[in-house]
């Protein structure tokens, strides 16, 4: 475990850079090019890299993890000549969509996004396409996350997702003005090939060894297909969730993807920090655990707990410091107070998604370590008629902000349905512990919301810039929620303070 823990400083500290690399790049494009058409036209283009990507991390990583450290241990040469094979399958395979997606773009893009307005078109149709050229590169990038995981070498990765972050912003700053948008297309394909290097430099210094096959063994390959096609399917349930909201979005008005973006990002905390930190250790550590019911059960809420207890003061913290924040991050240039205003609408109604996310993916992580795919991909399709039916009420009477709220009942649907799918298999003790939890977080939360409400309404702090406000409010409310709790959960604070310690001494050793 100390190795782990040593890691866990390492990819945290990675995530916050990369998090913090993520908000400079938006920062810039706000800045070089506003909320406008052009902008929603980048991001429904960038739908398309945030599909693959879901398809990898949430298909291929959540089959291919458990299967190849159940292998490996059983057999350890034929476990790595079947991981070169389905490596080099799965690159074949993304190679033909590279170039059959190249040339359907211009009407698969319209047909998506049948309300877009000309400039919208244009800039998602061309971007799209470029993204379509290097779809192997992506998909690859994340293949080698997946294989990296599977030998726990976690950092490559995040440096690999840094690197694409960043080469993004810095394009935009230095090329925006001779390439326009799509400097922000340039730059993000220009870090994902050279994280793509990196990762196969690790790879290989790990001890794996590729082999030019696609030849897989028999058994393995079977049992690789038959969890994968459910896994892919569940992913991109999100993704045709997330197209149909953006559909409904670029419909409204001009700007509203952006903001609905915007929003999103600053709620996006467990997605960089838990999905690629401490998710994926917890879920390394199920999938080596799945066997023993105990040592499951434990894990499991030990996730279950560190999100909880990290989230919840986040998600309250933003509801009243978030316009602050955003003002912060975004305005400035082409990005006025009243975008901001509009980000912070959409922003109030995604929080719950700060919470319901980083739960989720411990739930999901447990689900796929058992072989769960199948149920988690018929509770996903469920959410489907659910989103498209919620967005058809709300988006009239409320306008792309529905959206956010559509996106917030949504999650909580999906978490509730699987966390009771979960807790089925776990033993009654375990249920009291996690309403115990819930209650035992919102106190301090609560402690903490109460006088930082009542400073904002009666103190001019609310009309101070927007740094010297998070200055003053954010150290505040991070000194009254550890006080809350540990006066509320003592228990909780003692142990989350134990393992701080431990990391420290196991970083400094």
């Amino acid at each position: 475990m100390s190795g782990l823990k040593k890691t866990a400083i390492w990819i945290t500290l990675l995530a916050l850079v990369l998090k913090l690399s993520g908000f400079l790049r938006e920062s810039i494009i706000a800045r070089e090019f506003g909320a406008t058409d052009f902008t929603d036209g980048y991001l429904l283009a960038f739908s398309f890299i945030t599909l693959v990507v879901a398809m990898i991390s949430g298909g291929f990583n959540n089959v291919f993890l458990p299967l190849y450290i159940k292998h490996r241990n059983a057999d350890t040469a034929a476990t790595e000549r079947n991981a070169s094979g389905i490596m080099n399958a799965t690159v074949l395979v993304f190679l033909i969509v590279t170039v059959a997606g190249y040339f359907f773009v211009p009407y698969i893009v319209p047909f998506i996004y049948g309300s877009m307005n000309e400039v919208q078109e244009k800039v998602a149709v061309d971007i799209t396409q470029f993204f379509f050229l290097f779809m192997t590169a992506i998909a690859l990038n994340g293949i080698l996350e997946s294989y990296l995981q599977g030998r726990r070498v976690f950092v490559p990765s995040q440096i690999s997702k840094l690197l694409a972050t960043l080469m993004g912003a810095v394009f935009a700053l230095l090329f925006s003005d001779s390439w326009g948008i799509n400097s922000l297309a340039y730059g993000f394909i220009a870090g994902t090939l050279l994280g793509t290097v990196l990762q196969i430099f690790y790879l290989r210094k790990s001890g794996f060894h590729w082999e030019p096959t696609i030849k897989v063994d028999k058994v393995f390959r079977n049992t690789f297909l038959a969890l994968l096609v459910p896994a892919l399917l569940n992913s991109v349930v999100g993704q045709i969730n997330m197209f149909v909201n953006k559909t409904f979005a670029a419909g409204t008005i001009s700007g509203a993807v952006t903001y609905l973006n915007n929003a999103s990002l600053l709620v996006s905390i467990p997605q960089a920090i838990y999905g690629t930190t401490i998710a994926a250790i917890i879920f390394t550590l199920l999938s080596e655990q799945v066997d023993n019911h105990k040592k499951f059960q434990q894990t499991f809420f030990m996730g279950m707990q560190i999100s909880l207890v990290t989230l919840m003061p986040i998600a309250v913290g933003l509801l009243l410091v978030g316009d602050a924040a955003i003002a912060f991050i975004y305005e400035g240039g082409r990005f006025t107070a009243e975008d901001t205003q509009n980000t912070y609408l959409a922003l109030l109604l995604y929080l719950p998604l700060i919470v319901t996310q980083g739960l989720q993916y411990i739930v999901s992580k447990s689900m796929y370590a058992r072989g769960k795919t199948a149920i988690i991909l018929r509770i996903s399709v469920t959410t489907i008629l659910l989103n498209v039916l919620l967005n058809w009420l709300f988006v009239g009477p409320f306008g792309y902000p529905g959206l956010a709220l559509t996106s917030s009942v949504v999650s909580f649907y999906y978490l509730g349905v699987s966390t009771y799918v979960v807790y089925k298999d776990f033993d009654a003790g375990e249920r009291r512990k996690l309403i115990s939890l819930f209650i035992r977080v919102l106190l301090p939360s609560v402690i903490m919301a109460v006088p930082l409400y009542l400073i904002k309404q009666f103190t001019p702090v609310s009309d101070w810039l927007p740094l010297f406000e998070l200055s003053i409010l954010v150290p505040l409310g991070a000194i009254l929620y550890a006080g809350g709790l540990y006066f509320f959960y003592r228990q909780g604070f003692v142990q989350l303070l134990s393992v701080v310690r431990k990391k420290r001494g196991g970083s400094s050793g």
